[in-house]
């Protein structure tokens, strides 16, 4: 057997000697009834035996251990309470809503398959539990635009550091420098911040905490050691403190900034950042790190935020707004030849697999899943395309395997729980003597407890409008079973309240063909608008939220933000379905191209853009409003410029011209360096 078998059948076994003798037990116990350990010296069992212990309980298994105050020794329980998933009050109707999400993102979630044996675990012995998705998922769509073929397999390699605490190398591509350089660190967590994947930790190159974007790690991840554990993260780390954070704050923290903020924008500024700032009497206090990246911000409100202090924030603004104008006056530039593409040794990357839960999870949920099935009775006949659709992660021909090393459990140590056998179609199930101790589910791993608070984040205002529970609650529930580990490394979803109310609300008028009347503010209006809307779907692109309409106020398919939606009321008057409509966000959008300087143009290239050939980028951009575009060609203070049409360069290079006399910047030049 391989080194990873040998140590499944040894940790499995422990778990069963430990519940079977319900009694606390020696080291020495240990290494005489429980299978793999009775041969190994005194000097290699005291060192697999502690390596075993602690991978357990980083699993989620409550080993505990306390000295016996007249031998010495230590002895070990597993008490069978803390072991299994408790009694969980979640209704049928919020379990199904959990099954829904999975439906939902299955396909472009890194976690999914973790996911999916925690609602294994979550729904099992629920009579009549229906697996098929609720009307919800053909209403929903996800879109993760940090999702590439290779993310999955980078995040299944961190997951697994983090978890053995194990020190990582790896060649990182630092965008800001354009140079890619190896790195070592110790991995503390896993976040997603915005849509986007970070992996936080303590570089030991730089001797600091540091950020780094997964998707630009170049190539393999590898362990730096060959130890079983590396370094221990520091009980005082707080991974919520590194996401959240607008553009202008990623950094040390260089002064604060005040911004004054006009008409009916202040109500967006406080939902969207009122935890990185202050409101006080319509200005904006806000710290920050870059200068730039804060013009960029007041440049793309498009005259509805003004700069007051500090003046270098307001020469950045006017002289950003001076390259805008000359740089859409006259003729458009040609842009060069596109580059071709790079192949590194003839041989692309081969991406790997997405992030699986562990193993011995696995093996738990399959052994609750046989013994579940037995129920009462001593026997089960299974049939085994069940088993592997319900344990995607068990590759077809490593089935029977699985099932051996069940069988093989505590051999020797007298506490058997199974004896399953293939045979042909079917897996042939025998109860053996401890079988009934564990026909109860584990509890979730805390992987499993991630996946599921990642799904929350995604879609979690969609599973509390199914579920017609609020979302704390449902969450509540859950974060009840997830067993007594330490999740602090595992960021809480970032819902808001506002958020979940909309598309509950959205998620009704859609199922009762409702019209909703909605008060909205669009990027380029100080002031929101009315509008009365037949709501057909919902789309989640990440960070935002999406509703796809009828606008009846304007007579057409519309889109609307929800986090610029100050109110929604579903009304009581109904309509009925437009026969072949289905409206899209940028249903009736038109393409511009943008020429982004050598400065910024690696940044574009990462967001979908084509290199050309003198370090330039050139990107084809939906637009479904002039107005967007006008905000976001002034957010690129001049580092970019529209090609065509005309008459759009024209608008944007007068909008600048004024925008800079709005603003009191327009005589205002660029800091010195």
């Amino acid at each position: 057997m391989s080194h990873d078998t040998d140590k499944l059948i040894r940790q499995l076994s422990l778990v069963a000697f430990l519940m079977a003798e319900r009694r606390p037990i020696t080291a020495r116990d240990v290494k005489s009834n429980v299978e793999g350990y009775s041969e190994m010296s005194d000097e290699a069992f005291a060192r697999r035996f502690y390596s075993d212990r602690a991978e357990l309980l980083s699993l989620g298994v409550p080993l505990q251990s306390q000295r016996d105050e007249f031998t010495g020794e230590e002895l070990y329980t597993l008490r069978s309470e803390q072991y299994f998933l408790p009694k969980l009050e979640l209704e049928d109707e919020e379990l199904a809503a959990l099954q829904t999400a999975f439906y939902l993102l299955e396909g472009k979630f890194a976690y999914a398959e973790p996911l999916r044996l925690a609602l294994q675990n979550l729904a099992l012995g629920r009579p009549g539990f229906v697996e098929a998705p609720t009307d919800t998922a053909s209403r929903v769509e996800v879109l993760d635009p940090d999702y590439s073929p290779e993310t999955p397999g980078r995040l299944a390699k961190l997951e697994n550091a983090i978890s053995k605490q194990r020190t990582v190398k790896f060649e990182y591509w630092s965008i800001s420098r354009d140079k890619t350089s190896e790195r070592t660190l110790n991995p503390y967590a896993l976040i997603n911040d915005n849509g986007l994947w970070y992996v936080v930790g303590q570089d030991l190159d730089r001797k600091d905490i540091r950020t780094f974007r997964v998707s630009r790690i170049r190539g393999d991840i590898k362990f730096a050691t060959r130890r079983e554990r590396d370094f221990r993260a520091p009980t005082d780390f707080d991974v919520e403190q590194y996401r959240g954070r607008p553009p202008w704050q990623i950094g040390d923290i260089v002064g604060t900034a005040r911004l004054e903020v006009l008409g009916d924008t202040a109500w967006w500024v406080r939902r969207a950042f009122g935890t990185t700032g202050k409101l006080v009497d319509d200005v904006f206090v806000t710290d920050y790190s870059s200068i730039p990246q804060l013009a960029s911000w007041v440049l793309r409100q498009n005259g509805r935020a003004v700069p007051l202090e500090p003046h270098e924030l307001k020469q950045e603004v006017g002289a950003a707004l001076r390259r805008v104008r000359e740089r859409h006056e006259g003729a458009a530039p040609e842009p060069a030849k596109e580059k071709p593409a790079r192949v590194v040794d003839g041989v692309a990357e081969r991406p790997a697999g997405p992030v699986a839960p562990e193993r011995f999870a696995v093996l738990q949920a399959l052994l609750a899943y046989l013994l579940a099935a037995c129920g009462e009775e001593k026997t089960a006949v299974i049939p085994a395309s069940e088993l592997l659709q319900r344990f995607p992660s068990v590759p077809a021909d490593e089935l029977e395997e699985h099932l051996s090393l069940l069988n093989l459990v505590n051999f020797g140590g007298g506490c058997y729980t199974i004896y399953a056998e293939l045979q042909g179609d079917s897996v042939h199930v025998d109860k053996e003597l401890w079988g009934d101790t564990f026909r109860a589910a584990p509890r979730l791993t805390p992987l499993e407890a991630r996946a599921i608070r990642l799904a929350l984040e995604y879609v979690g205002p969609m599973i509390a409008a199914d579920a017609h529970s609020p979302l704390t609650r449902v969450r509540k529930k859950l974060e009840e079973t997830f067993g007594q580990f330490d999740l602090e490394r595992s960021p809480s979803p970032h819902v808001g309240s506002e958020e979940v109310d909309l598309v509950s609300k959205f998620a009704r008028a859609m199922r009762e063909h409702r019209l909703v009347e909605i008060e909205y503010q669009k990027e380029a209006d100080s002031e929101p608008s009315t509008r009365l809307v037949e709501p057909y779907s919902l789309e989640r692109q990440l960070p935002n939220w999406y509703v796809h309409t009828w606008d009846r106020t304007s007579e057409g398919a519309r889109s609307f933000r929800l986090d610029r939606m100050r109110s929604a009321n579903v009304t009581k008057e109904k309509f009925e379905p437009r026969e072949g409509f289905e409206p899209t966000r940028l249903r009736d959008a038109r393409t511009v191209k943008l020429l982004y300087d050598k400065t910024i143009a690696r940044y574009a290239v990462e967001r979908g853009a084509r290199p050309l050939a003198d370090g330039t980028a050139l990107r084809e951009v939906p637009v479904g409003s002039d107005e967007w575009l006008e905000g976001e060609v002034l957010a690129l203070r001049g580092e970019a410029v529209l090609l065509a049409p005309a008459e759009l360069r024209k608008a944007v290079a007068a909008r600048a011209k004024a925008l800079a006399k709005e603003l009191g910047v327009e005589r205002l030049r660029a800091p010195a360096a």
